[in-house]
């Protein structure tokens, strides 16, 4: 039952150079440098520090409780028991002895997948645009209390990888926008109200997991083997944009952190050194589990010496039985070739976000079932053994629905408005018009996972998914403002219905066009999009759509229900399109949200999370979606440095449809009385010293026999289990270069005391990046005769020629009154104002000259002011 360890992956683990680090062309790299990029060394993996601030008690705990276990147990709570091995769609194994269960681990990061009466909650891109930090905690403790009450120990989620490079990827609705900061914002928030749920938030996926096509090595149709992506990147471009939401993750606290699919700079992610052990642990503090995506692990001594805490599902392949850890990690420490310390590390710092969470006095035993929803089966689903009971259907959900709603709502971005919203529902003939309005003819959950487009979109496709506990349609919603008005509602769900349209269309007084664009995860594709989407355009005939009712009813409303930007601009212009609205994916109470705003009961105050062009093009360098480098990975150059979305506009000046931050108000306000003040701040200074040696909270047995099969073991088929088959080493490893000698990267097992990083110094970095340097204010009115809300922002110039023209540094959303003033205040921090320096590895504040802009999005910013430092 022991798998070999793979030599060849040995080889590919340690094959890595170095990052870019001298700026000698745009983005700080050189023409050509980042093909076939690579990705240095660093060694060893850091252990836990229990000085850590908000740390220390759990870490204390953790340790103590390390102590207690065995090599076996050790190995159990590291390793997953395999795919359908229990309930959740991962598990560790337990610890019988201490009467500990394991650890469930459960998707998504928008509700309980697979499980019944739980919520489907907006999904992060779409929270996004309420640009509300109180929502954004409010959705992260929701989820937080579901999975708890459901018996999960981890949420997989949230999601700031991807951020969003190009907007054809598939899961960037998973996250929440390509701007850091938005998303950096809106990680750290959900994650603390998840974890004050006592729920381990995951922040996913570490990193430059940007696309889905070639996202894991595999067969690429009758091309054959494809090996993984390999997303190349320069230095400056990985702190300053793709990493920054991710030390936010680090910093609020995320008990964990999962590891990615894809190569980075020619280095598998979960056994890349440098960004796990070096930039992760190192550089961000980071004191939680790097945990594996499901079978993105591919080694067994080289992921765990380059950081990797826990690996799910544990086996190597789905159902295979075998593993990379399980009993070849037991093997491992026993013949020396992993120092114990290094497995100690992974198991405290498991037992430490268990603790910082409070799973001690929150657990729940779980309740629900990943594989049926039957109410007896089998305890593991692919053996089929343990008969019993499986599915409690314990109601989770609360008062969510209500929540939801109002998120869903504030969410809502109001594009165009021609005087046409908000409607009063005694409109003289209402017709709405496409499938996006209606029910699917499967129901809401009818394909799994959600995989394909029918009816209203309110979620994407893939393993972020949760079940409809319902789905509101706008078009039942609609019914419902409409008929206590005594008006007169007709619809068209068919979007091919040519006559029916036309001749409804006519009749018309108000029509309202419901229109979709879906992406996912690429093992499903639908309707030819592999997850990605092939382009930009509106799904199901849905351009046309538009352009048919508009061309016979002059007072056209379009809602867009998408996962990201689609292409408008054939009619956003148009005379008789009076209004437009971006509803993203709403969750179940899809349909009263937008009636809501359609109505009036809820004045729009949603912001874009990115960018509407008129070309996909615009946006930058377009996925891969072709084999380009044989067999081999493909070589995904991040060339286009910091510059995405709508810094990628503005450093081409292309005019946007909509740009980033922008969203309409049933009112309107101006800006006014900007103040910048100076605060005293220390200089920064880079941390120093060393730490502490490696913690040795063990001393196991190197003698094999202690760790052969137990003989009254019953044996679960395809179970993966700790144990060795054969007190004879070699044959307990069933590898034929077993023994040969193998030179390890300098350092992999040194547990002395080492030098600490220059940035790092606290978790998401040196602490004192986040010293306040400027506070900003600036008066915000409401001109209108009504009430609403409006999200100022703050956007820093930084100066460089290799820098944004504008970035995002701060936000804040306002409730105002009609003919009310309110102010916004910001702190500009040490951070805010910073550029990575490739050569001193360290955050630097160049001599550029800074602005800092405050306005209502990022094209309109009417307040300005120099910074003087």
């Amino acid at each position: 039952m022991v798998r070999a360890w793979l030599a060849p992956f040995l080889h590919v683990a340690f094959a890595q150079a170095q990052y870019s680090t001298t700026p000698t062309g745009p983005n700080g790299t050189a023409p050509g440098d980042l093909n076939n990029a690579q990705s240095p060394p660093y060694y060893p993996s850091p252990w836990i520090d229990s000085s850590t601030a908000g740390w220390t008690d759990a870490v204390a705990k953790a340790q103590a409780f390390v102590r207690q276990l065995t090599l076996l147990e050790k190995v159990n709570i590291t390793t997953g028991v395999g795919w359908e091995g229990e309930a959740c769609v991962g598990n560790t194994g337990s610890i019988p002895r201490l009467g500990f269960p394991g650890f469930c681990t459960q998707d998504s990061p928008l509700g309980v997948r697979f499980a019944d009466y739980v919520s489907a909650f907006p999904a992060g891109g779409t929270v996004a645009a309420s640009w509300d930090r109180g929502e954004f905690y409010r959705r992260g403790y929701q989820m937080g209390v579901e999975q708890r009450d459901k018996g999960s120990d981890v949420l997989l989620g949230p999601v700031v990888g991807p951020l969003g490079r190009n907007p054809k990827g598939g899961r960037n609705w998973e996250g929440f926008s390509p701007d850091p900061v938005l998303s950096g914002i809106a990680v750290a928030e959900t994650v603390k109200g998840i974890q004050d749920a006592g729920v381990i938030a995951c922040t996913k996926h570490f990193i430059l997991n940007e696309q889905e096509h070639f996202r894991s090595p595999g067969d690429f149709g009758d091309f054959g083997f494809v090996d993984a992506v390999s997303s190349n990147v320069d230095d400056k471009t990985l702190h300053e944009l793709y990493l920054w939401p991710f030390a936010d993750a680090v910093r609020a606290g995320t008990g964990s952190i999962m590891c990615s699919y894809n190569k980075a700079n020619n280095s598998q992610v979960c056994q890349n050194s440098h960004l796990q052990n070096y930039i992760l642990k190192g550089e961000l503090g980071f004191q939680g589990f790097i945990m594996s995506d499901w079978d993105a692990q591919h080694s067994g001594v080289a992921s765990t010496l380059a950081g990797l805490d826990m690996t799910m599902p544990g086996d190597s392949d789905f159902d295979s039985g075998f593993s990379f850890w399980g009993p070849n990690l037991t093997l491992s420490i026993i013949n020396g070739t992993v120092p114990e310390w290094r497995l100690d590390d992974a198991a405290t710092r498991i037992m430490a976000a268990y603790y910082l969470v409070g799973r001690d006095r929150h657990a729940v035993p779980v309740n629900f079932n990943s594989w049926t929803r039957d109410t007896y089966g089998y305890q593991h689903a692919f053996a089929q053994t343990g008969y019993g009971l499986i599915n409690q259907h314990v109601d989770v959900r609360a008062d969510h629905y209500k929540a939801i709603r109002v998120a869903s709502a504030k969410s809502t971005v109001l594009l165009k408005n021609n005087g046409a919203l908000p409607l009063k529902g005694n409109e003289k003939n209402t017709a709405v018009f496409g499938q996006d309005a209606g029910d699917s003819q499967y129901g809401p959950n009818g394909c799994a996972d959600r995989g394909c487009d029918n009816g209203t979109l309110a979620m994407g496709w893939g393993s972020g998914t949760s079940d409809f506990p319902y789905l509101v349609t706008p078009l039942d919603a609609i019914k419902n403002a409409v008929a206590g008005n005594g008006g007169i509602v007709q619809s068209v769900t068919d979007n091919y219905a040519w006559a029916q349209i036309v001749s409804l269309a006519k009749q018309a007084s108000t029509a309202i066009v419901f229109v979709n664009a879906d992406s996912g995860e690429g093992f499903i594709t639908v309707d030819g999009n592999a997850g990605d989407r092939n382009n930009l355009t509106i799904w199901q005939g849905g351009e046309t759509l538009v352009q048919n009712v508009s061309a016979y009813c002059n007072n056209t409303i379009v809602v867009i229900h998408s996962v990201g930007p689609v292409l408008i601009d054939s009619f956003s212009n148009s005379e008789n399109v009076t209004a437009i609205l971006w509803a993203g994916l709403p969750g179940q109470e899809s349909g009263n949200a937008i009636a809501d705003v359609l109505y009036g009961r809820v004045n729009p105050g949603g912001k874009l999370p990115f960018t509407f062009g008129t070309n996909a093009s615009e946006y930058g360098p377009d996925l891969v979606y072709e084999p380009t480098n044989g067999h081999g990975s493909p070589q995904d150059n991040f060339e286009e440095g910091v510059f995405i979305d709508y810094r990628a506009f503005d450093q081409k000046n292309i005019t946007p449809v909509y740009e980033f931050g922008f969203g309409l108000s049933y009112t309107t306000f101006s800006y006014s009385n900007l103040t910048v003040t100076k605060v005293a701040a220390g200089a920064y200074t880079p941390n120093t010293g060393l730490t502490q040696p490696a913690p040795v909270l063990g001393n196991s047995s190197t003698d094999a026999s202690q760790y052969q099969w137990p003989a009254n073991l019953t044996y679960v088929n395809k179970y993966i289990y700790p144990y060795l088959n054969s007190t004879d080493l070699e044959e307990a490893s069933r590898d034929p270069e077993y023994g040969v000698d193998h030179t390890y990267p300098e350092g992999a097992t040194d547990g002395s005391a080492q030098p600490k990083i220059a940035a790092g110094g606290g978790p998401g970095g040196n602490p004192q990046l986040w010293d306040v340097l400027f506070t900003v204010t600036a008066t915000v009115t409401n001109n209108g005769t009504v009430a609403g809300d409006e999200v100022p922002q703050l956007y820093v110039s930084l100066g460089g020629p290799t820098d944004p023209v504008v970035a995002l540094r701060n936000f804040e959303r306002l409730s105002i009154g009609p003919g009310k003033t309110a102010t916004f205040y910001a702190d500009v921090t040490r951070r805010d104002v910073s550029n990575w320096d490739t050569v001193s590895q360290n955050w630097v504040i160049t001599n550029y000259t800074k602005t800092v802009h405050v306005g209502s999005s990022s094209r309109k910013l009417p307040l300005s002011a120099k910074l003087s430092f």
